[in-house]
């Protein structure tokens, strides 16, 4: 047991569970902001200058901008919030966190409908934006897409399973 905890606090180890924070800070921030920004943007606009200058190129562009601010928004907060951490804290919180089935589920759901959407968007709407702003808005809008249907399933009664933590003993 005073092996694993001393290759455990090393500045190392640290640091790469401060590495894994980043990239998971960024995912759920890409995830979140690209769900939130096209709603947003549309009821600005709206109020602002009304429903005549909502075009599908400044939405898709609003979506990928919103969602690349969300991904760096993300990435910095985990990044200060676990660099300045203690090291055990971090890595109880990583442990969590690989474990997290619903977390999981959701990044897999936002990942494969960005992916449909990054390829269906351009597709439908090709005469209607430029090529960066349909292909990454679609994007961000399929991680929306994914995102709720991630939220969907789990409200209609699927839930994903409860992790198993390694070291936890589940009574029954």
């Amino acid at each position: 047991m005073a092996d694993n905890f001393t290759i455990t606090a090393t500045p190392e180890a640290h640091a790469a569970d401060t590495e894994f924070f980043v990239r998971r800070g960024m995912t759920k921030g890409y995830q979140i902001a690209s769900l939130v920004t096209p709603p947003v943007y549309i009821a600005f606009v709206i109020s602002r200058f009304g429903r005549s200058h909502i075009t599908v190129n400044r939405l898709l562009r609003a979506t990928w901008v919103g969602g690349s601010v969300g991904l760096v928004g993300g990435g910095g907060f985990e990044y200060v919030r676990s660099a300045y951490s203690k090291p055990e804290h971090v890595r109880a919180r990583r442990i969590r966190a690989a474990y997290d089935t619903a977390s999981i589920r959701a990044d897999d759901h936002s990942t494969i409908g960005g992916i449909i959407c990054a390829v269906v968007v351009p597709a439908v709407f090709w005469k209607r934006a430029s090529a960066v702003n349909l292909v990454l808005g679609g994007a961000g809008i399929g991680s929306a897409v994914g995102l709720l249907a991630h939220y969907g399933r789990s409200i209609s009664g699927d839930t994903p399973p409860e992790p198993q933590l390694p070291g936890h003993v589940v009574e029954t």
